[in-house]
């Protein structure tokens, strides 16, 4: 019996997010016969935002034009790409080809800007889900959000609970869950304020404004 390889493509760029590129990372790999390639521009490292850690993409999109399930993380650096046309074209060739398409966090936005969502219900980080709109997209929010072949999940953490259901999915949820334990994925964090539908009002504006100060120094 021959056994197939599913191909999985993470996207890595400067400036991204690490949990949104390691927690699905670390997900799928465990998945037997699944081939998990960290994908950028050239092959060499990348930056996290902030510069503080290093990641190392081992092909380069022009050697990687499919894939079976391709995963695009955020972060601010993504925004950076809205405009690559080489990075754009790349995502709409895998595309094509692919059984699923994902984001985590703000990668939906670069989906967004490669027309992948138009008219398609999606989620991204709760600070950007109105962006959505402007790529045709109709915004939930959700913890992750399913539509046809396309997942997207909520910020940061939300990958790792889109990659388990992506995995239940594609394989079987008896298999999700012996990754789960594997990875002993049980959390109980000290406070419920992990959505601004649940913290304090005064809070969610407290995160907004260093957000925006964030972004001030950034342009600046």
């Amino acid at each position: 019996m021959t056994q197939t390889t599913t191909k999985v493509a993470i996207l890595i760029f400067d400036g991204l997010t690490a949990l949104d590129a390691i927690g699905p990372y670390d997900v799928l790999r465990q998945v037997p016969g699944w081939e998990v390639t960290f994908v950028g521009k050239e092959p060499g490292e990348v930056r996290t935002e902030a510069g503080g850690l290093g990641l190392v993409a081992d092909a380069a999109i022009a050697d990687r034009p499919d894939a079976d399930i391709l995963l695009v993380p955020g972060g601010s650096g993504q925004r950076a790409l809205h405009g690559d046309q080489e990075v754009l074209e790349w995502l709409r060739g895998v595309d094509r080809g692919s059984q699923r398409t994902t984001s985590v966090c703000t990668g939906a936005l670069l989906l967004g800007a490669a027309g992948l969502l138009e008219g398609r219900r999606a989620t991204t980080y709760w600070q950007n889900l109105d962006e959505l709109r402007d790529f045709g997209a109709e915004p939930l929010a959700e913890r992750w959000v399913e539509d046809g072949k396309y997942l997207t999940a909520a910020g940061v953490s939300a990958g790792i609970d889109m990659a388990l259901h992506l995995v239940a999915e594609e394989v079987a949820p008896e298999m999700s869950q012996a990754v789960q334990l594997g990875i002993e994925y049980d959390p109980h964090p000290p406070f419920d304020t992990g959505s601004p539908a649940k913290a304090p009002a005064a809070l969610v504006e407290a995160v907004r404004e260093v957000s925006r100060r964030r972004q001030v120094a950034r342009s600046s």
